[in-house]
């Protein structure tokens, strides 16, 4: 199996993928994925496509992640690496649209407006 890219977004975060045949070895920014993501909850966030298809430590992944925070970027990996196993064999896609991972999440931060003090608060109102 040759290299198969694939990109995936959540909020302002963007990861870049290169999936390969190997050994299992998750790269994210020439880091490993547990010391860049040190929370056990991301972790497991990035292995839930494999983990739903069991092929755990089939895959090298070599990932570039770039803008939002750490829970954004995490879950744009998980998109991106479901969208790459589908390419790899249109099988998986089934399980993976069932468990939400080929889904774009639209929601973003509401821009802030003028005259406001924030996106929707608005100033306290007295009558008198």
């Amino acid at each position: 199996m040759d290299i198969v890219n694939s990109i995936g977004r959540r909020k302002t975060s963007v990861a870049r993928i290169y999936l390969s045949s190997g050994k299992g070895d998750i790269l994210i920014n020439n880091r490993d994925y547990k010391e860049y993501f040190p929370s056990e909850i991301l972790q497991t966030i990035i292995n839930q496509p494999f983990t739903v298809l069991s092929e755990n430590g089939k895959f090298d992944v070599n990932i570039n992640v770039k803008g939002g925070g750490i829970t954004g970027q995490a879950e744009a990996v998980r998109m991106a690496i479901a969208r790459a196993l589908c390419e790899v064999s249109a099988p998986n896609r089934v399980p993976l649209k069932k468990e939400g991972f080929l889904t774009r999440d639209p929601r973003m931060v509401e821009r802030k407006k003028y005259g406001k003090r924030k996106a929707r608060k608005k100033f306290q109102f007295s009558k008198r």
